[in-house]
This record gives structure tokens, C-alpha cells and sequence, in this order.
């Protein structure tokens, strides 16, 4: 079954920039952890997101044209800073994923992909 490791990191973290101290920890941490998921044969992709200040939401209300909105959807603590996708057993598979992923602050929301129907209605997989 393939889940989607939605990772949320606090929105007042900094990463450390390439030429500062700490970078190439940062950044290793996140290399490893990939290659782990590639070694065990469960990765299926995965991205990181540019900053939540260069987002841009289109809301849609009932009845109404959509509006563009510069920002984020929601005013909160937290900013979706990427994902992975995987492909495992069970959710306890994914949840033991989830708990190995390098953020040092936040959270990773592990849910379910539903499979998608082709053009016939017939279900199938999200990776195919």
C-alpha cells in the first residue's frame, strides 16, 4: 500500500544556508535518510517545497469565482515543507518511516494514497 509522508515543519525554523555552520549536517541527514528509504526498497518519490512566502492558493466559495490569494491557505504555526511517498506493508510500515524522518522540529502526517480509476472507472494503482 503507498502513503504519503506529509511533512510540516515549524514556520519560525531556519535551516541553515549553504555557507553556514551546520548546513552539511542538515542536509546529510535528509540525503541518508532517503537513501535509506531507497535501500529498503519502499521509496517511490518524494520533494521538498520552496518557502510557504512564495505560495499562492486559489479559494473557492460555493457560487462564487474562484479568488487568488498570495500566501499560504491557512494562517498557522506550521508550513508544508515536502513530501515522500512510499510504498509498504501496513500503516505501522509507514509509521516506523514517519518516526526516522530528520526534521528537528514539527510534524509528519502519514496518510493513505486512494487508488484513481482510469478512463474505463476501473481502480488503479497511484503509481502506475
Amino acid at each position: 500500500m503507498e502513503y504519503m509522508l506529509i511533512i510540516a515543519t515549524d514556520r519560525d525554523m531556519r535551516e541553515p544556508k549553504p555557507s553556514e555552520p551546520g548546513f552539511e549536517e542538515f542536509v546529510g541527514a535528509w540525503g541518508d535518510f532517503t537513501r535509506e528509504l531507497m535501500s529498503a526498497g519502499v521509496f517511490v518519490d518524494g520533494a521538498g517545497l520552496q518557502p510557504v512566502d512564495t505560495a499562492t492558493t486559489v479559494r473557492r466559495t460555493a457560487g462564487a469565482e474562484p479568488t487568488i490569494i498570495d500566501g499560504p491557505f491557512a494562517e498557522t504555526k506550521e508550513q508544508l515543507g515536502g513530501y515522500y511517498r512510499i510504498e509498504v506493508a501496513d500503516l505501522d510500515a509507514a509509521l516506523e518511516w514517519a518516526t526516522r524522518v530528520p526534521i528537528p522540529a514539527g510534524a509528519v502526517e502519514v496518510r493513505p494514497i486512494d487508488q484513481m480509476p482510469d478512463a474505463d472507472g476501473a481502480p488503479t494503482p497511484a503509481n502506475a
